[in-house]
């Protein structure tokens, strides 16, 4: 009977599967974060960014190596329970990634109201509700289908990212006046190049969420650590050349003054109307959304799969061959969420979550390799690499915490 049992469809290849990292890794926050970053690096936010990447490439590569290791939906627990022996604390980790799945999405949706509400004309309870059933049923329509979808929400989000890099050379070729002088290096300016990079860390999240559609990838063991290394290698090329074009185009100080940063480079590099930009921020956020829903439904799928929650969230509909009841399950909680709470507590708890999540699967890693020394097991990376990425992680989750108290 077990054999008869539907299964999740493996359709990703490699280039859908990177469409949908750099889909949930350049979402919708880099278009406030560059005003952000140029504010405290200035001209250097380009490097705030490199730092950035670098901080951000020592969990990318823990993950990596762990997704072809283990390459099973729910990725986390799964890597939590291997690396630390733990069945509780991988049930637990498992758990805080659906929560982050789902409080991320809420978060999203509830940015997205503003910006649907300048082409619709409608309620922001109504605009809310209408996002999340559309974007649910898209999650439960097909892995293939809603992926798919998520792909060409990405290459517009993509286009729109290159459409801001292109303005902004432009002005800085026709408004020579507002360059700023290249400035000496100085600790002023490395403190600012860290704080910016503190800031930016945040803009590289995302790529995590790809191991927990592991079981509906080909050929995984390949194609899962290619993607994550591509998405994180696209991602930050992207990022620096963002950055450096808006820097040239517009002062730091009024990037940071404004409150739709990568707006304002594309008009004053065009003379254009910035409604475009605004159009495909809705794209951004909605593709954020979406795959935020489709993982947190995963993460369930796979916990239940394990045996650790009821076996109804592990059932795969025959047609669609998704996981109906954990999809169902998401789709209420995003929803309640996104309608009972205010963006910023949302955000700020789905940080938290990821930075936790992220120091335990580091963990994990480097408890295997040192399990492991002398055996002539290899691996992708050396022991030092998730070493480092449990000590950028918890630094990380103080930061925060201490931000959270100030606050």
């Amino acid at each position: 009977m077990a054999e008869q049992e539907p299964h999740l469809r493996r359709s990703l290849s490699l280039p859908l599967l990177t469409l949908y990292g750099l889909g949930t890794t350049i979402g919708a926050g880099i278009f406030a974060l560059i005003g952000k970053v140029a504010g405290n690096a200035g001209v250097f936010a380009p490097v705030s960014f490199l730092v950035a990447s670098l901080l951000a490439a020592f969990s990318a590569l823990s993950f990596a190596e762990l997704s072809a290791r283990f390459p099973r939906a729910a990725g986390e627990a799964v890597y939590v329970r291997e690396g630390l022996q733990s069945h509780r604390l991988a049930l637990a980790v498992g758990l805080l990634v659906a929560l982050s799945g789902t409080v991320s999405a809420a978060a999203i949706v509830n940015g997205a109201v503003g910006y649907v509400h300048d082409f619709v004309g409608l309620p922001g309870v109504a605009i809310i509700v209408g996002i999340v059933l559309v974007l649910g049923l898209t999650a439960a329509w097909g892995i293939r289908e809603s992926v798919t979808l998520a792909s060409l929400f990405t290459v517009i989000e993509i286009g729109g990212v290159l459409l801001v890099i292109w303005a902004g050379w432009r002005a800085a070729g026709h408004a020579p006046g507002i360059l700023p002088p290249t400035p000496t290096f100085d600790v002023g300016i490395g403190a600012g190049i860290l704080a910016g990079a503190v800031l930016a860390f945040y803009a590289f999240l995302g790529f995590e969420d790809m191991v927990n559609v592991a079981e509906e990838v080909k050929d995984v063991r390949r194609t899962l650590p290619l993607a994550i290394l591509l998405t994180m290698a696209v991602t930050a090329l992207l990022y620096v050349l963002l950055s450096m074009a808006a820097v040239r185009a517009v002062p730091p100080a009024e990037l940071a003054a404004s409150a739709a940063p990568m707006t304002l480079v594309f008009q004053r590099g065009t003379g254009w109307s910035g409604e475009a930009i605004s159009l495909i921020a809705i794209f951004a956020i909605l593709n954020g959304a979406l795959i935020q829903m489709i993982m947190a439904s995963r993460v369930l799928y796979g916990l239940s799969a394990q045996g650790q929650l009821p076996a109804l969230l592990g059932m795969v509909n025959p047609r669609t061959r998704t996981p109906l009841p954990a999809t169902v399950l998401v789709i209420g909680a995003v929803l309640a969420l996104a309608l009972l709470l205010p963006i910023e507590p949302l955000a700020r708890t789905t940080s938290l979550l990821v930075l936790t999540v992220f120091s335990l699967v580091n963990l994990s890693l480097w408890r295997l390799k040192r399990r492991e020394q002398g055996l002539g097991r290899p691996g992708m990376v050396p022991r030092w690499v998730p070493a480092v990425g449990v000590f950028v992680s918890v630094a990380f989750i103080v930061l925060e915490a201490l931000r959270l108290w100030q606050s």
